[in-house]
């Protein structure tokens, strides 16, 4: 690319995503008080507001909106029946799961996974009003072991992106400079592995703003990136790839050149006709979208109808491409996606060449 975008007129931008709600925090604001035989003053209030924002980080903020449904609906499913939340009552939760498995009239029925969510949301509420919901109490291990036993499907896991499929949907972005930044985008998310959430999260440098999960250096031989993980802090490095039209490190330098940016949030909203950055971070439901649309436009799994297609991908279809392409130490790839174990990795690995290692015939069959 040699021309500079040029200069965008006045033009509504990009809207990130807001959060729809924010129970969570009004949970936080709630149970972290100051003790009701204490008075307040200036600084206690202050320390009072400090603790509230540590709590906010214990856990992401997706996660804990997810939390706070969970308890809104256990909560809403407690009252229908007739039936108080709290204190915490095994019997009761055990009906509840029972309930989400095998639910009357026209509630859904819930996979085992989502229901185990449910329990750690559940487990999260209680925890926040002083309560402890075991789960491994009786009345509720015995009976998500037979919803298990009896409803438990393999995972439905997200198709892989491997590297053919992704050359066919960078050719589908526009030569703009929302083209640039969303092939920065797909390019680091494959080559670093990262989840959605770790990509949009990454800042130009260390501690540029409150909510970054992450910064990025750029060096000659690549690109390092810091992240915060649920364990702590891990680095991410991404080498730079064999032609400018594949390269991760070249994409993100070009976005970053042509974008000016050199504080704040890397990934960020542009206008409506893509010529000008704003300061605004993107949410990582544009990295879903993105991949969906892409997949789409670039014709990936010709075979089935569109609907199911776009279904079958995902932003864990970026580190399920690196893990079933890289051709090289399992281990490598463990630490890229940063797994705790080789277990957790291979389940990344959608080979399309199955059978490509005949044990069979290696074993002397």
């Amino acid at each position: 690319m040699t021309e500079t975008p040029e200069k965008s007129p006045s033009e509504p931008p990009e809207r990130p995503d807001r959060p729809e709600g924010n129970d969570s925090a009004d949970m936080v604001r709630d149970t972290i008080a100051l003790p009701s035989h204490v008075a307040g003053s200036g600084t206690l209030d202050r320390l009072v507001e400090t603790a509230r924002d540590y709590a906010r980080q214990a856990a992401s903020e997706n996660t804990l909106k997810a939390y706070a449904k969970d308890w809104a609906h256990f909560a809403r499913w407690c009252r229908m029946r007739g039936a108080d939340p709290l204190p915490s009552s095994p019997q009761l939760i055990g009906l509840y799961i029972a309930d989400l498995a095998a639910p009357g009239g026209r509630s859904p029925v819930l996979s085992v996974s989502s229901i185990e969510r449910r329990l750690s949301g559940l487990a999260w509420g209680y925890a926040q009003r002083g309560e402890r919901l075991d789960r491994k109490d009786r009345h509720i291990a015995t009976v998500l072991a037979g919803i298990r036993r009896r409803h438990a499907r393999p995972p439905v896991q997200k198709e892989a992106i491997l590297p053919e499929d992704l050359r066919d949907m960078l050719a589908t972005l526009p030569h703009d400079l929302r083209g640039l930044r969303d092939r920065a985008i797909l390019l680091i998310g494959f080559a670093g592995g990262l989840r959605r959430s770790e990509i949009v999260s990454l800042d130009h440098g260390k501690d540029d703003t409150p909510d970054s999960g992450g910064w990025v250096e750029v060096l000659e031989e690549g690109v390092l990136i810091t992240l915060r993980g649920k364990t702590g802090w891990r680095e991410v490095e991404i080498a730079r790839g064999s032609s400018e039209q594949t390269c991760p490190v070249h994409a993100l330098t070009q976005w970053l050149h042509y974008a000016k940016i050199d504080f704040g949030p890397i990934f960020v909203a542009t206008s409506r006709n893509g010529l000008k950055a704003t300061g605004e971070r993107l949410s990582d439901k544009h990295v879903a979208r993105l991949i969906k649309s892409c997949a789409r436009e670039a014709g990936l799994r010709p075979d089935l109808p569109e609907a199911e297609r776009v279904r079958l991908f995902s932003g864990h279809s970026l580190r399920a491409g690196l893990a079933s392409s890289a051709e090289v130490d399992e281990r490598y790839v463990q630490k890229q996606l940063g797994h705790a174990s080789a277990e957790m990795t291979r389940r990344y690995q959608r080979r399309r060449d199955r059978f490509r290692v005949n044990l069979t015939k290696a074993a002397g069959l």
